[in-house]
């Protein structure tokens, strides 16, 4: 699956776990970026992102996240694998 895809659905998620429409996220974008993307969302992206891709990541992975990028990285190592 193309990163760009991946981008598209992360897009979605994250508009439904933040509770918002109008922040349209990048590769580039951290949780620093996102007011709304505190700890506590970011537990509820991660098992978002689980439940859609119907992956299941490591919490050393996850731990080592600091931009969406890295997120759509670790996606699609398990998405191939």
């Amino acid at each position: 699956m193309p990163s760009e895809q991946i981008l598209s659905q992360l897009q979605t998620i994250f508009e439904d776990v933040l509770d918002v429409e109008d922040v349209q996220i990048t590769p580039e974008h951290s949780a620093n970026d996102i007011e709304e993307w505190d700890s506590i969302n970011h537990i509820q992206l991660v098992v978002a992102v689980e439940k859609h891709f119907k992956i299941r990541f490591k919490n050393e992975e996850v731990l080592k996240w600091k931009t969406v990028a890295d997120m759509i990285a670790s996606i699609e190592q398990r998405i191939t694998a």
